[in-house]
């Protein structure tokens, strides 16, 4: 019976580890299905917000009111990863080329290890200069 549980135990905890999800995916896939609810989630108690026109440091209900509501304005239909930073444990980058019903955007975010958790500080969104 004991190598019955042995072999069950070597077996479980042999095969392919699944890493944790990187955070700047996950950041990508709630503005991609335009989450933004479960995004404000991943704030920072206070976090940069740089949208046109507007740019300052909000609390975390703030920060989501304005992504909401830049968000309704602007209709996503696609968003694409175009570059990523993940060499740094404690500080995460992100770039996103996201296509809305009124032109292309550039969205960059940074996240911060603050308390064991990376959370997002900024968030910049731009309009995306087409060459």
């Amino acid at each position: 019976m004991k190598l019955f549980y042995l072999s069950i135990f070597i077996i479980l905890f042999s095969g392919p580890a699944i890493p944790p999800a990187d955070p700047i995916d996950k950041i990508a896939d709630l503005i991609r299905h335009g989450n933004i609810h479960d995004l404000a989630k991943q704030f920072a108690p206070n976090v940069e917000i740089a949208i046109p026109d507007n740019e300052n440091v909000y609390t975390k209900a703030q920060a989501e009111i304005i992504l909401d509501k830049f968000f309704s304005q602007n209709k996503l239909r696609s968003v694409k990863m175009l570059h990523k930073v993940t060499s740094n444990p404690f500080y995460r980058f992100g770039v996103l080329i996201v296509s809305t019903d009124k032109g292309p955007y550039r969205i960059a975010y940074t996240l911060k290890d603050t308390g064991g958790s990376l959370l997002i500080i900024e968030l910049r969104i731009e309009v995306e200069k087409v060459k």
